[in-house]
């Protein structure tokens, strides 16, 4: 019987590419920038920016999270939303309301306020009418219903607050409303007296397409 004759060096070079394809995907973390994209393996990039972990906007996204998580319970069991107790709340503080300086007192844009409106319309915590210098405009008021939800929610939330005073510290807590309220009225200040630094991408496109 004839025996089939391998070909010289084939199982070598199998084992070889092999060993070659190893070696490259283990050594592809150590690879430049622009060799790694070319493979296809996204690298780490030394980026001229901050961490994310010291990103502001993110870091008081986190704070917000963990405080909301111990007011959601309550707010759940009053069957009322976030952003339809921070309606309540600002009616209870403010009085009545036009829909725009609502929104602002809020922190809610203008169609979102326009469609929570009428829910909480049609379960009787609110009211509207327009508005006596302006017809077009309406009138946003907190109905009796409403001040007793909050009546009725205000020990639940007071004791939330008594809990992250305990948790946190209440000169600590105070001092931390405060340096919001002055992050806040600094950045609005240097809004109002020097402009807002614009991204660059958008001007370098436009001179591309010029």
């Amino acid at each position: 019987m004839s025996s089939k004759r391998k070909r010289p060096g084939s199982h070598g070079a199998r084992v070889q590419g092999a060993t070659d394809a190893a070696g490259k995907q283990a050594g592809a973390a150590n690879l430049p920038v622009a060799a790694a994209e070319g493979s296809g393996i996204v690298a780490n990039r030394a980026l001229p920016m901050r961490a994310f972990s010291k990103s502001l906007p993110m870091e008081l996204l986190r704070a917000r999270e963990a405080v909301m998580r111990r007011f959601r319970p309550g707010l759940r069991d009053h069957g009322v939303t976030e952003q339809q107790w921070r309606i309540l709340r600002a009616l209870a503080h403010a009085g009545p309301l036009e829909v725009s300086q609502l929104a602002e007192a809020t922190c809610l844009l203008a169609p979102s306020l326009s469609r929570i409106l009428p829910e909480l319309e049609s379960r009787q915590l609110i009211s509207r009418r327009q508005a006596d210098s302006d017809l077009r405009r309406s009138v946003v008021s907190l109905e009796r219903k409403g001040l007793r939800l909050i009546a009725t929610h205000a020990p639940y939330s007071e004791e939330v607050y008594d809990n992250i005073a305990a948790t946190f510290g209440p000169e600590r807590l105070t001092q931390l409303f405060n340096l919001l309220r002055e992050l806040e009225e600094s950045l609005q200040e240097a809004d109002s007296t020097a402009p807002v630094p614009r991204s660059r991408s958008r001007s370098g496109s436009a001179k591309r397409a010029r």
